[in-house]
Protein backbone atom coordinates (compact mmCIF):
# COMPACT_ATOMS: atom_id res chain seq x y z
CA UNK A 1 0.00 0.00 0.00
CA UNK A 2 1.38 3.43 -1.06
CA UNK A 3 0.76 6.41 1.67
CA UNK A 4 0.52 9.88 0.88
CA UNK A 5 1.59 12.31 3.18
CA UNK A 6 2.03 16.25 3.15
CA UNK A 7 5.35 15.27 1.96
CA UNK A 8 5.87 12.55 -0.12
CA UNK A 9 4.56 8.88 -0.61
CA UNK A 10 5.67 6.43 1.41
CA UNK A 11 5.55 2.56 -0.25
CA UNK A 12 7.02 -0.49 0.92
CA UNK A 13 9.76 -1.81 -0.85
CA UNK A 14 9.63 -4.87 -3.66
CA UNK A 15 12.19 -6.99 -3.90
CA UNK A 16 12.99 -4.86 -7.20
CA UNK A 17 13.70 -2.51 -5.16
CA UNK A 18 15.87 -3.36 -2.91
CA UNK A 19 18.74 -1.70 -4.78
CA UNK A 20 17.27 1.08 -4.80
CA UNK A 21 16.93 0.48 -1.01
CA UNK A 22 20.89 -0.20 -0.50
CA UNK A 23 21.90 2.89 -2.82
CA UNK A 24 19.78 5.42 -0.94
CA UNK A 25 21.08 4.05 3.00
CA UNK A 26 24.28 4.18 1.05
CA UNK A 27 24.07 7.70 0.38
CA UNK A 28 22.40 8.77 3.59
CA UNK A 29 25.07 7.53 6.10
CA UNK A 30 28.48 8.38 3.95
CA UNK A 31 29.09 11.31 6.81
CA UNK A 32 26.86 9.55 9.39
CA UNK A 33 28.85 9.35 12.98
CA UNK A 34 29.10 5.99 13.77
CA UNK A 35 29.07 4.78 10.17
CA UNK A 36 32.51 6.76 9.58
CA UNK A 37 33.52 5.04 12.83
CA UNK A 38 32.76 1.95 11.41
CA UNK A 39 34.40 2.57 7.85
CA UNK A 40 36.88 5.08 8.22
CA UNK A 41 38.06 4.51 4.80
CA UNK A 42 36.22 7.19 2.97
CA UNK A 43 37.15 5.46 -0.52
CA UNK A 44 36.30 1.88 0.86
CA UNK A 45 32.89 3.47 2.78
CA UNK A 46 30.90 3.02 0.14
CA UNK A 47 32.02 -0.28 -1.09
CA UNK A 48 31.62 -1.99 2.15
CA UNK A 49 28.60 -0.58 3.32
CA UNK A 50 26.12 -2.41 0.78
CA UNK A 51 27.33 -5.68 2.53
CA UNK A 52 25.62 -4.10 6.18
CA UNK A 53 21.97 -3.56 4.73
CA UNK A 54 21.80 -6.28 3.00
CA UNK A 55 20.95 -8.71 5.82
CA UNK A 56 18.98 -6.63 7.32
CA UNK A 57 16.55 -5.95 3.53
CA UNK A 58 16.44 -10.17 3.86
CA UNK A 59 15.42 -10.55 7.33
CA UNK A 60 12.69 -12.85 7.87
CA UNK A 61 11.01 -10.47 10.65
CA UNK A 62 12.00 -7.14 8.60
CA UNK A 63 10.13 -4.85 5.82
CA UNK A 64 11.60 -1.93 4.11
CA UNK A 65 10.22 1.21 2.61
CA UNK A 66 10.62 4.19 0.07
CA UNK A 67 10.07 7.70 0.29
CA UNK A 68 9.22 9.78 -2.64
CA UNK A 69 11.44 9.37 -6.08
CA UNK A 70 13.74 6.71 -3.93
CA UNK A 71 15.13 9.95 -1.91
CA UNK A 72 14.72 7.97 1.51
CA UNK A 73 14.44 4.46 2.52
CA UNK A 74 14.09 2.55 5.94
CA UNK A 75 14.17 -0.86 7.51
CA UNK A 76 11.96 -1.87 10.56
CA UNK A 77 12.14 -5.58 11.97
CA UNK A 78 9.16 -6.93 13.56
CA UNK A 79 10.58 -8.67 16.82
CA UNK A 80 8.87 -10.96 19.10
CA UNK A 81 9.39 -10.91 22.99
CA UNK A 82 12.83 -12.16 24.15
CA UNK A 83 14.61 -11.24 20.38
CA UNK A 84 17.53 -8.89 19.71
CA UNK A 85 18.25 -8.34 15.80
CA UNK A 86 21.94 -7.48 16.86
CA UNK A 87 23.49 -10.62 17.25
CA UNK A 88 22.03 -12.36 14.07
CA UNK A 89 23.09 -9.54 12.34
CA UNK A 90 26.47 -9.22 13.64
CA UNK A 91 26.89 -12.80 12.74
CA UNK A 92 25.46 -12.43 9.15
CA UNK A 93 27.57 -9.71 7.98
CA UNK A 94 30.82 -11.19 9.78
CA UNK A 95 30.15 -14.93 9.61
CA UNK A 96 33.37 -16.14 7.38
CA UNK A 97 36.54 -14.41 8.66
CA UNK A 98 35.44 -10.64 9.27
CA UNK A 99 38.68 -9.63 7.15
CA UNK A 100 37.07 -11.35 3.97
CA UNK A 101 34.58 -8.36 2.81
CA UNK A 102 34.88 -5.66 6.26
CA UNK A 103 38.50 -5.38 6.96
CA UNK A 104 39.31 -4.03 10.16
CA UNK A 105 35.66 -2.63 10.29
CA UNK A 106 34.54 -6.44 10.89
CA UNK A 107 36.16 -6.18 14.55
CA UNK A 108 34.53 -2.78 14.97
CA UNK A 109 30.91 -4.25 13.71
CA UNK A 110 31.21 -7.21 15.87
CA UNK A 111 31.43 -5.56 18.90
CA UNK A 112 29.57 -2.80 18.59
CA UNK A 113 26.48 -5.78 17.66
CA UNK A 114 27.30 -7.10 20.89
CA UNK A 115 26.89 -3.78 23.07
CA UNK A 116 23.88 -3.14 21.23
CA UNK A 117 22.52 -6.39 21.95
CA UNK A 118 23.01 -6.21 25.75
CA UNK A 119 20.80 -3.33 25.56
CA UNK A 120 18.02 -4.35 23.49
CA UNK A 121 15.13 -4.46 25.22
CA UNK A 122 13.18 -7.79 25.11
CA UNK A 123 10.80 -7.70 27.99
CA UNK A 124 7.72 -7.34 24.97
CA UNK A 125 6.89 -7.74 21.52
CA UNK A 126 7.97 -4.19 19.32
CA UNK A 127 9.19 -2.65 16.13
CA UNK A 128 12.89 -1.86 15.25
CA UNK A 129 13.81 0.71 13.26
CA UNK A 130 17.46 -0.85 11.80
CA UNK A 131 18.23 2.26 9.86
CA UNK A 132 16.78 5.25 8.06
CA UNK A 133 18.36 7.62 6.05
CA UNK A 134 17.38 10.06 3.07
CA UNK A 135 19.72 11.21 0.47
CA UNK A 136 21.85 14.12 1.14
CA UNK A 137 20.16 16.85 -1.18
CA UNK A 138 16.65 16.13 0.25
CA UNK A 139 17.72 15.98 3.71
CA UNK A 140 15.39 18.35 6.03
CA UNK A 141 12.56 18.56 3.40
CA UNK A 142 10.51 16.04 6.05
CA UNK A 143 11.12 12.80 3.90
CA UNK A 144 12.16 10.99 7.29
CA UNK A 145 9.11 12.67 9.26
CA UNK A 146 6.94 10.87 6.26
CA UNK A 147 8.37 7.62 6.65
CA UNK A 148 8.05 7.78 10.49
CA UNK A 149 4.60 9.06 10.76
CA UNK A 150 3.67 6.48 8.60
CA UNK A 151 5.00 3.12 10.09
CA UNK A 152 4.44 4.58 13.75
CA UNK A 153 0.74 5.36 12.66
CA UNK A 154 0.69 1.56 11.90
CA UNK A 155 2.62 0.65 15.03
CA UNK A 156 -0.07 2.53 17.35
CA UNK A 157 -3.11 0.43 15.66
CA UNK A 158 -1.05 -2.89 16.56
CA UNK A 159 -0.17 -1.91 19.69
CA UNK A 160 3.73 -2.22 19.45
CA UNK A 161 6.26 -0.36 21.10
CA UNK A 162 9.41 0.92 19.06
CA UNK A 163 12.86 0.84 19.56
CA UNK A 164 15.90 2.64 17.93
CA UNK A 165 19.26 3.68 18.09
CA UNK A 166 19.91 7.45 17.49
CA UNK A 167 23.41 7.64 15.93
CA UNK A 168 23.62 11.46 15.63
CA UNK A 169 21.90 14.42 17.64
CA UNK A 170 20.12 15.74 14.62
CA UNK A 171 18.51 12.09 14.33
CA UNK A 172 17.74 12.27 18.17
CA UNK A 173 16.08 15.73 17.87
CA UNK A 174 13.79 13.93 15.10
CA UNK A 175 13.08 11.44 16.63
CA UNK A 176 11.99 12.91 20.11
CA UNK A 177 9.76 15.19 17.90
CA UNK A 178 7.72 12.01 17.40
CA UNK A 179 7.18 10.58 20.58
CA UNK A 180 10.42 8.67 21.29
CA UNK A 181 12.19 8.45 24.61
CA UNK A 182 15.71 8.00 25.85
CA UNK A 183 16.22 4.52 27.00
CA UNK A 184 19.51 4.63 29.43
CA UNK A 185 22.48 6.03 28.54
CA UNK A 186 23.92 6.12 25.05
CA UNK A 187 26.03 3.19 23.85
CA UNK A 188 29.59 3.23 22.70
CA UNK A 189 32.79 0.60 22.36
CA UNK A 190 36.57 1.93 21.86
CA UNK A 191 36.80 5.13 21.03
CA UNK A 192 33.11 4.92 18.66
CA UNK A 193 31.03 7.85 18.85
CA UNK A 194 27.80 7.39 20.90
CA UNK A 195 24.37 5.40 19.84
CA UNK A 196 21.15 6.68 21.65
CA UNK A 197 18.79 3.82 22.40
CA UNK A 198 15.14 5.23 22.12
CA UNK A 199 11.94 3.93 22.87
CA UNK A 200 7.93 5.03 21.95
CA UNK A 201 5.03 3.45 23.48
CA UNK A 202 2.10 3.17 21.11
CA UNK A 203 -0.56 5.67 21.23
CA UNK A 204 -3.83 4.58 21.40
Amino acid sequence: MTVDTPYASVRPAADADYRAVVDVLTEAFMDDPVVCWLFPDTGERGRLQPHFYRPLLTHPAGKAYLVGHREGASIWLTLAAGRTPHEDHAAETTAADPTTIFGESGTRLSALGQALAGRHPVHEPHLYLSCMGVVGGRQGAGLGSAMLRHRLAQADADGLAVHLEASSSRSRALYLRHGFEDLGEPVHVADSPPLQPMWRQPRR
